[in-house]
């Protein structure tokens, strides 16, 4: 605690720091300058001390880091938010950058903090290069290794697959299967509502409020873990089973203006499953292509004609070749064929031949 309530005080003295100089003298501090003003800190308040230097060079670091975002955003046109001041308890992590702690049989030790005990949960690969210690919202604390590892490519596989994501179906294949919609968020919604209004009604400030705020914190890291489990377990069986994946490049923050179906998108997190079986393609030596999504489920698979059908209309009927099946297949086909004709391939392709 006393760490991260130190790297939250050099976060905020740099982002005041950073922010002043713009703001009286127009000038732009760079990381080395702000290690500069580290130094001088460290004189003014001994209690920095106690903390290993990489660990505070990191969190300016991070701050580097939000304003170069925050810097590319504007460029580009997007809605930008400044870089934040962290409050009490809104600080979470520190990272050690190479040095500074060392992994041992009876546990880590962290340089100015001392022994931990530590659950390794799996055998440790490669070589270690940073480690991030993290708190999560209930108070659990975890050891993040960062490794340098070899990939381990799987044998050669010539099954290809087009995915559509959908919230009736959570991924529909082109081969016909498909992957149910869990709905992690909306099973467990009516306890979670009745948690929020029991921290609603009690007084701020007090015990019984703290209690109620950490019964809500739980509820959401339940959801969060199970669905981050999901994504796991399913990304890890298409990377297995497929040498091809196409899935649709979606726009899930402008589909999330639809605010009936926001909460249902949200919940389903399409991105998460697309973003761990990228993760796990690359070092299986796998291939996961994003396609344009406009028209997927418009187009007839077969003979290419544009059937327009609002989405309450689940079968696709083409009038013009006859072909009559699921509206998420249909796409799932469409999604395949585009991801194959952005490697140069077809659907009949002796590269690749259709998953079933």
């Amino acid at each position: 605690m006393q760490t991260l309530e130190m790297c939250r005080w050099v976060y905020n003295e740099t982002l005041a720091a950073r922010k002043n100089a713009w703001e009286q003298e127009h000038q732009s501090l760079s990381l080395y300058d702000t290690n500069k003003l580290l130094t001088i800190w460290k004189q003014e308040h001994l209690e920095l001390r106690n903390v290993f230097s990489q660990v505070l060079q990191n969190v300016q670091a991070r701050v580097d880091l939000a304003f170069k975002a925050f810097f590319r955003r504007v460029k580009t046109g997007e809605k930008a938010g400044y870089p934040r001041f962290r409050g009490y308890g809104w600080y979470d992590s520190f990272t050690f950058k190479q040095f500074g702690f060392q992994l041992l049989d009876n546990g880590l030790y962290l340089s100015k903090i001392g022994m931990m005990k530590l659950i390794l949960h799996r055998p440790m690969e490669g070589r270690i290069k940073t480690l991030t210690i993290q708190r999560d919202a209930v108070g659990n604390w975890y050891a993040c290794f960062a490794c340098n590892v070899e990939p381990k490519p799987s044998s050669f596989n010539d099954l290809a697959i087009g995915i559509d994501m959908g919230l009736e179906c959570f991924a529909k294949f082109s081969y016909g299967d498909g992957i149910n919609n869990p709905r992690f968020f909306r099973r467990d919604e009516k306890e979670l509502a009745k948690a929020q209004r029991k921290l609603s009604k009690a007084e701020k400030g007090t015990p019984q409020r703290a209690k109620c705020r950490r019964a809500v914190q739980h509820i959401h890291q339940r959801i969060a873990n199970r669905r981050r489990n999901f994504a796991h377990q399913e990304s890890r069986k298409l990377v297995n089973a497929f040498g091809l994946m196409a899935f649709e490049d979606l726009r899930i923050k402008n589909m999330l203006q639809n605010h009936r179906l926001a909460k249902s998108i949200s919940d389903a997190a399409w991105r998460q499953l697309i973003q761990y079986t990228t993760y796990k393609a690359e070092n299986a030596g796998r291939v996961v292509v994003l396609v344009e999504p406009r028209n997927t489920s418009q187009r007839c698979s077969s003979c290419g004609q544009l059937v327009e059908k609002s989405l309450g209309v689940r079968v696709h009927a083409c009038p013009v070749c006859g072909l009559v099946m699921n509206r998420d297949q249909n796409a799932a086909l469409n999604i395949l064929r585009l991801g194959l004709e952005s490697l140069g391939q077809t659907l009949e392709a002796p590269a690749f031949r259709r998953g079933a």
